[in-house]
């Protein structure tokens, strides 16, 4: 019995030296493995690459809008150009010259811009009588969502009074008010659009958009008194000069537009890095590995717009070539499509109308699934009663890869229901060529031209029925022409 006992205890002491040796070995593997890891990848870095991709995303209309509202109240040769809470009425159809900021405009409607600074007081949007005329007014925040519309589709035409108020503000509005809007952010956009039937009308919407005005709440009722003009605002950060600008853009703009409470999960992982709303605008302290990975997640960011743009058919529904945008265009945001957001609604469009005023289809592919351009030449057939379902009208426009309309001899960016001369084929069907040289004088009234390089085609429903809201409605194809 003693014999077979020690006999248990040498080979309990055996299999636990066995033991002992293969946890060594495998706490010597993984402290080999963990050496090598740390050598290869900083955790560091690659944690602020990873979450500042995110915070990029969902920050990036904070850093195009800042631009833009610069732009727009400082520089007297800009596109737009106006003091705060004035609007600058664009009284010609926007073209290939006039209009260079981007942001694919249009030439069905003539705009009236203008920049809010709610920090003080609400102020008070009043427009004329419009008759049967569709115009709109797209209310939208400093991350690009709209947050209301006044117009003929939401308020109707009859003159009227509208108070776009601060978050939160509670205190008293004048009589007359029809409606009230209330701002998510302290500074806004302004976006008027009033249909324009062709150059000869412009003189008639011009004598309406004059009658449009914006007043400040205390200045409310004082005939006469001249309004303020505020063209004081600071400058977004440049980033050819320094990496971390667009982070400095983002603190800086996020502290003075607070993002909103629904957000509180994402805000909060871009503060752990540093980043957003009260976050210093001193990186001079911040981890060096942490100021890596966010100068390279600004820079990687910044290269996703354009392809998200071109290529993203994954959030969009794809007929014939066009795609459809999500049913979220225009309040992206409110649906948590941040990334969506920032390509699409934002660098794409500045700000989107609601699918429920107008419907936005692009179309960059031809029939082939090969990238439009102007190396070849194109036809859409429009078969009789193929024409896009609207209640207001449509147009299909021309665009570089600029987002701006395309210069051509003939001076045309767009053919929609109201090309007056528009020839109709003996079946009821029409044919569009879309090419960069002329179709033959006999084709010119049917012909968008185009840029000798790559372009991207817009096609614009104004107050979509059904079949375009559901999105079984279906263009027809880009078609190459021998």
């Amino acid at each position: 019995m003693k014999k077979i006992f020690l006999l248990s205890i040498v080979l309990v002491f055996v299999f636990s030296c066995k033991e002992n040796k293969k946890d060594t070995l495998n706490q010597k593997t993984t402290e080999t493995i963990a050496v090598k890891d740390s050598a290869v990848i900083d955790w560091r870095e690659a944690n602020a690459y990873s979450l500042g991709l995110q915070a990029y995303m969902y920050a990036f209309p904070t850093v195009y809008l800042s631009y833009l509202r610069h732009e727009w109240i400082t520089n007297p040769k800009a596109s737009f150009y106006a003091p705060f809470n004035q609007l600058h009425l664009k009284k010609e159809l926007a073209n290939a010259k006039n209009y260079t900021t981007g942001g694919t405009p249009n030439n069905d409607t003539q705009y009236s811009w203008g920049w809010l600074d709610l920090t003080k007081e609400p102020v008070i949007v009043s427009v004329p009588d419009m008759g049967s005329r569709y115009y709109t007014f797209e209310l939208a925040d400093f991350y690009s969502d709209n947050f209301g519309y006044i117009g003929k589709r939401t308020t109707g035409t009859k003159a009227a009074n509208y108070a776009i108020i601060p978050p939160g503000w509670k205190g008293k509005l004048p009589s007359g008010i029809k409606q009230t809007f209330e701002s998510p952010t302290p500074y806004a956009l302004v976006f008027g659009r009033t249909m324009v039937d062709g150059e000869s009308d412009v003189p008639n919407v011009n004598a309406l958009m004059e009658q449009y005005k914006i007043t400040p709440l205390s200045y409310w009722g004082k005939q006469g008194q001249k309004l303020p003009e505020n063209h004081e605002i600071w400058a977004p950060y440049d980033d050819k000069t320094d990496p971390m600008a667009d982070w400095k853009t983002i603190n800086r703009a996020m502290t003075e537009n607070p993002p909103p409470a629904r957000d509180s999960q994402i805000v909060a992982l871009m503060a752990s890095i540093g980043i957003g709303q009260n976050q210093s605008l001193d990186f001079s302290k911040m981890n060096p590995s942490v100021r890596k990975g966010l100068e390279r997640a600004a820079r990687d960011g910044k290269k996703m717009l354009r392809p998200i743009i071109f290529d993203g058919a994954d959030i969009s529904k794809n007929v014939n070539g066009w795609n459809y945008p999500p049913k979220t265009m225009g309040r992206a945001g409110y649906a948590n499509q941040f990334v969506y957001r920032a390509a699409l609604q934002c660098y794409g469009g500045i700000i989107c109308n609601d699918p429920a005023e107008a419907v936005y289809l692009n179309c960059i592919m031809d029939k082939n699934n090969e990238h439009l351009t102007g190396k070849k030449k194109y036809v859409m057939h429009f078969k009789k009663g193929q024409v896009p379902p609207v209640k207001e009208f449509w147009s299909v426009s021309m665009y570089g890869i600029d987002h701006n309309f395309v210069d051509n001899p003939i001076n045309k960016y767009a053919i929609g229901d109201r090309s007056k001369d528009l020839k109709i084929n003996a079946d009821g069907s029409f044919d569009m060529y879309v090419q960069n040289e002329s179709p033959g004088k006999n084709k010119e009234s049917n012909w968008l031209p185009a840029p000798k390089g790559e372009f991207y085609l817009m096609l614009r429903a104004y107050n979509p029925k059904e079949g375009i809201l559901n999105q079984t409605w279906q263009p027809p194809a880009m078609e190459i022409v021998n």
